[in-house]
């Protein structure tokens, strides 16, 4: 079971929004980690056959996506950034709408839309209509009518979007739990959505693939090391300035600051424990001239 990206480019008039990305998905939980415009939802939407391809290809179990057409798309779940619905629907009575949408047997929907509501916390409220859930239940009825058909890919895009914290920890435990025996490909730009529950992370730069692996491997060969050093509250500038910085911290004895460099930024800097956070910052943030380091 994979998905195979061949060369795969998107160009909107002159302007390359995927450029030439070649990578496979298999079984599992795939991170597509980039700051807003990197070209993530660009690539899902090919993914998903609502954008054509400018150049190269993608594949599923050797055919051609766009070529098997319906019979690829019934094996797709697909959760866009933003979903639409009938705010005077009730939930169940969306889930089983969208059910009858994507051709399910009237018995088959009814019983995935229970066990679906249940799966994602919603039976409670089943009978409340869409428009008074909270932004985290949207989403979760968002996961819902992805899951409708048992889909083999899931495709998310910014699922976590708007989500309180206690919100977006339930949510990468749900999509944790759906992934076992399916593809899941999440797009997000929030490092810790995709930290520990990713089994590859895919790093996406201006449309360009910069990055792949898992996240041990991906923090093994980063081109750049992190210190801590603590100095003057009054250098402290020159060094926002003058490298990436990815925390500061005032304490009484001057400014503790955690650095990006492949060499030590002072002779008291101390090795520190590279994340997924610093390795994120190295690839997409830049020294600023107000000395702050922008994502």
């Amino acid at each position: 079971m994979a998905l195979i990206l061949d060369g795969l480019t998107k160009t909107f008039q002159s302007f390359p929004a995927v450029n030439n990305l070649t990578c496979t998905f298999d079984t599992g939980v795939y991170g597509l980690l980039g700051v807003n415009g990197a070209g993530k939802t660009t690539l899902l939407r090919m993914l998903c056959t609502l954008l054509t391809p400018t150049a190269g290809s993608v594949t599923w179990e050797g055919q051609d996506i766009f070529t098997l057409g319906p019979a690829y798309r019934n094996l797709l779940g697909y959760l866009p950034q933003e979903f639409g619905f009938y705010p005077d629907f009730t939930v169940e009575d969306y889930l089983l709408y969208i059910a009858c949408l994507k051709g399910l047997r009237p018995a088959t929907a009814k019983r995935r839309t229970e066990t679906l509501l249940r799966q994602v916390g919603l039976h409670p409220v089943r009978r409340q209509k869409m428009k008074r859930l909270s932004g985290g239940m949207k989403r979760r009825a968002g996961i819902a009518q992805a899951m409708l058909n048992d889909p083999k890919v899931l495709i998310l895009d910014e699922p976590t979007a708007g989500l309180d914290p206690k919100e977006r920890i339930r949510f990468r435990n749900l999509i944790s739990e759906l992934a076992e025996d399916r593809l899941v490909i999440l797009s997000t730009h929030i490092v810790s959505d995709v930290e520990y529950i990713a089994g590859e992370i895919l790093l996406l730069k201006e449309g360009t693939l910069v990055q792949q692996g898992a996240v041990q491997d991906l923090l093994a060969a980063a081109p750049t090391r992190v210190w801590t050093c603590l100095v003057p509250r009054e250098a402290a500038h020159h060094f926002l300035t003058h490298h990436l910085v990815a925390n500061v911290k005032t304490l009484p004895q001057g400014t503790q600051l955690r650095i990006l460099s492949p060499t030590p930024p002072t002779p008291e800097a101390v090795p520190a424990e590279m994340t997924l956070e610093d390795l994120f910052l190295h690839h997409f943030g830049e020294t600023g001239g107000d000395g702050l380091a922008e994502i």
